[in-house]
């Protein structure tokens, strides 16, 4: 006989909260990107491309769209290491470029 277990008010808390994180991570990330892309244009790649990727990444509807039409379930997990890994690269691109640095300066 099948046990099934309920998840507890702490799993659905956590869900709850990476859920919102990602829908965050989209908007602001991805609206960023497009905001960018808008006033400054498609060129140079940097000019939001990055940022507008890493927002499609992680969003929840992405995840969704992929599961249903490619059969590939990713995790949450996986869905941040993407996002935060395009940014990396973004960061990454405008420092050789010579146009920004990586870390943002706070001074």
């Amino acid at each position: 006989m099948e046990q099934t277990t309920q998840p507890t008010w702490g799993h659905k808390l956590g869900r709850a909260l990476g859920w919102l994180a990602a829908w965050a991570w989209t908007v602001i990330a991805g609206g960023g990107g497009l905001g960018l892309l808008i006033t400054r244009g498609p060129l140079p790649l940097t000019n939001g491309w990055f940022a507008l990727f890493s927002g499609v990444s992680a969003c929840p509807l992405t995840a969704w769209l992929i599961k249903k039409y490619a059969g590939i379930t990713l995790s949450s997990w996986v869905r941040f290491a993407i996002a935060f890994l395009i940014i990396v690269v973004g960061r990454l691109v405008l420092k050789t470029e010579g146009r920004g640095e990586f870390l943002i300066d706070q001074s």
